[in-house]
């Protein structure tokens, strides 16, 4: 699979027609859901550098990651600030980075987290990187307690900047830095906010921020993770109580919807930034606790909201409702939505999406060693070598091919989804079982299937995610497969919430244990895979509807609404595929309409598709239908643009999967 049948020429002349296509997209709509950063995005911050924003927060085992948006809406990972091949990180569930916030000052880039209570920072010239070793921040001799953790920091538009600190139920503070980064001395202690002779009134006052506007200071605290965020502001920087107002909410706990809300419960805010047409938004993370936390193990995931103030400076943030808002007037430049990307492996350094779990020796791993592959090692003889992503939709489906010479059962190298406390894998696995036999294994929890591996050392590996349902499959060549045993059910993953889950999300991922293997790819949502209608990445005028037979499907649909499903894999040459057809599983009790199938961007990306949907007979009688696509190569946000006359909805939709073209199947 490392040659495309198509002709080379043609090939190239897609590759470089499509990049193209991709360079010159634009900010799709006008509208957005949240989350915009789906999966875990811990304790999140956010800061304002020009036109460009950079968000990052709490990693804890995992590595961190530092996303970079032009448009607050579309975000990409561009580097790992923290090393983890950095010796004092550690490896265990809830250790690692606590907080995190990335800000330009003094002619460089700096980002200020916490690793076992102790404030660090590391520096670089570029947000991308490379990024230096840790330094520790001393703590300032004149506050009574040390710096504490989930700190933020703050610039003022003197020059001077502060980090905000936290640190135990009733210690808050403010402390003036240097250009080095260490205190200078002055502080201001806030000790008066959380007493604990009046029981802790805002519980823990955690995740401090700060910010500046019309010439008020304005700080604001999370009440805890369960949530609760609360905001002071004083027209002066001081530490005394009377110049600061009383605590208020900053989200509109008022709001008559609040009651739907999926993301309920905002805390952990960012501080706000406010853009050139005078509109001000922030980040912050929620976990999904609708429907008894079903989702809660995804963790904390970034969502944005507007912030507004009224004449008397007080201010309000928008609640975190599960509806369509008005996006920030900014181009997205080309940044596509925050998925997990497909990779192929073929350049000398990891992307940065990619994170380690725990330490990580540089000597454990390697994409030199065997050009356009991944090499991993384990860390020990019991340990897993761990790459991870975020595990951030209820829709996908992984696909790898590795090279795996296992040679005893406890030898593994695969795919596996794993939770924040790390004791719940998912995981379809390369082995050998207890007679020495070549085996393809699929486990969860008590479920372990295992079949004979008729195929060799190089194989295909894939799981597929409908909701909270997962099945493996593996194949010899990428095409045809074979599924491992039965699917399995990973409520327990997806919901889990003991201890808060690590304070992590699912991660997903690459593994080895026992002995090294070599990757040749990664990819994240296979367009040759069936892709749920009922799960958008971001959508206007839909909704997701439950059909008397228990089928969930994508409902509402009328002229002019739409549909985005990010991430998409077509092919290229390390996957030498290519789409010819798409069929969409559909109902109609109406006239009907069109599917329009764009490319990265309704209107200003390329429509490759149009599909007719024709009555069905019943909302219940569903049935295929098939279009021709423009031939498809590379990794694509896939659109469906809704298009019917009336006002009347135009059809349901269950599923829609891409026909790779013959002449790109090996």
């Amino acid at each position: 699979m490392k040659k495309s049948s198509m002709p080379v020429f043609a090939y190239f002349i897609s590759i470089v027609f499509y990049s193209s296509i991709g360079l010159s997209q634009t900010a799709p709509r006008k509208t957005f859901m949240n989350p915009v950063i789906p999966g875990d995005h811990s304790d999140c911050t956010l800061t304002q550098v020009g036109d460009h924003f950079y968000t990052t927060g709490s990693s804890f085992n995992p590595t961190p990651v530092i996303y970079h948006s032009t448009d607050l809406v579309h975000w990409e990972a561009i580097a790992q600030p923290v090393s983890a091949a950095w010796k004092e990180y550690g490896d265990s569930p809830q250790a690692g980075c606590w907080g995190g916030q990335v800000v330009y000052y003094n002619n460089k880039y700096w980002d200020f987290f916490s690793h076992s209570g102790t404030m660090c920072f590391v520096t670089a010239n570029k947000p991308e990187g490379p990024w230096s070793l840790p330094t520790r921040v001393k703590n300032p001799s004149a506050l009574s307690y040390t710096l504490g953790y989930d700190n933020s920091i703050f610039i003022d538009d003197d020059g001077k900047w502060y980090m905000i600190v936290k640190n135990g139920q009733s210690n808050n503070g403010i402390i003036e830095l240097g250009n080095d980064g260490q205190p200078t001395g002055v502080v201001y202690d806030l000790n008066w906010l959380n007493p604990k002779n009046e029981k802790f009134p805002y519980s823990w006052a955690e995740g401090p921020v700060m910010w500046k506007e019309n010439g008020y200071y304005y700080y604001s605290f999370a009440r805890d993770v369960s949530g609760g965020q609360k905001v002071i502001r004083s027209k002066k920087l001081t530490a005394d109580k009377s110049a600061w107002t009383i605590p208020v909410d900053l989200f509109n706990e008022n709001d008559p919807d609040k009651s739907k809300a999926i993301f309920f419960g905002p805390n952990h805010a960012s501080a706000a930034v406010k853009l050139k047409d005078g509109t001000n938004w922030l980040l912050h993370p929620v976990w999904a606790r609708a429907n008894n936390n079903e989702w809660f193990g995804q963790g904390r995931q970034g969502i944005l909201n507007q912030v507004r103030y009224n004449a008397n400076n007080e201010v309000v943030a928008d609640y975190p409702l599960n509806a369509p808002k008005t996006a920030p007037n900014l181009s997205s430049n080309g940044i596509p939505w925050m998925v997990p990307k497909s990779d192929f492996f073929t350049t000398n350094k990891l992307h940065p999406e990619w994170s380690f779990l725990g330490y990580t020796s540089t000597e454990t791993w390697s994409l030199t060693e065997r050009p356009g592959w991944l090499r991993l090692g384990p860390k020990s003889n019991t340990k897993a070598n761990t790459v991870i992503k975020t595990d951030p939709e209820h829709n996908y489906s992984l696909i790898t091919r590795l090279d795996f010479d296992a040679k005893s059962s406890s030898d593994e190298a695969g795919i596996r989804i794993i939770n924040g406390k790390e004791n719940l894998f998912a995981k379809i696995y390369s082995s050998v079982n207890q007679s020495g036999n070549k085996v393809v294994c699929f486990s969860f929890d008590k479920a372990n299937y295992e079949t004979n591996n008729n195929v060799g050392n190089i194989l295909w590996l894939k799981i597929e995610r409908n909701n909270h349902i997962l099945t493996g499959y593996f194949s010899p060549d990428g095409v045809k497969w074979q599924q491992v045993g039965e699917p399995v059910n990973v409520s327990a993953l997806d919901s889990y919430n003991i201890d808060f889950n690590g304070w992590c999300g699912n991660r997903q991922g690459l593994y080895v244990q026992g002995k090294s293997a070599d990757f040749d790819l990664y990819i994240y949502r296979d367009a040759y895979s069936p892709i749920l209608a009922e799960c958008p990445a971001n959508q206007n005028g839909t909704t997701k509807t439950a059909l008397p037979d228990g089928a969930t499907i994508l409902d509402d649909i009328h002229n002019g609404d739409w549909a985005l499903y990010a991430g998409v894999e077509f092919g290229s040459r390390d996957y030498a595929k290519a789409s010819g057809l798409i069929k969409i599983t559909a109902s109609c009790n109406t006239k009907g309409g069109i599917v329009e199938v764009w490319q990265d961007s309704i209107g200003s990306g390329k429509k490759i598709a149009v599909c007719k949907i024709d009555n069905t007979g019943s909302r219940s009688a569903f049935k295929k239908f098939t279009a021709k696509t423009t031939q498809t190569i590379g990794q694509h946000d896939v659109y469906l643009n809704f298009v019917g006359k009336g006002n009347d909805k135009l059809f349901l939709l269950k599923e829609f999967v891409f026909t790779q073209t013959a002449s790109s199947a090996k």
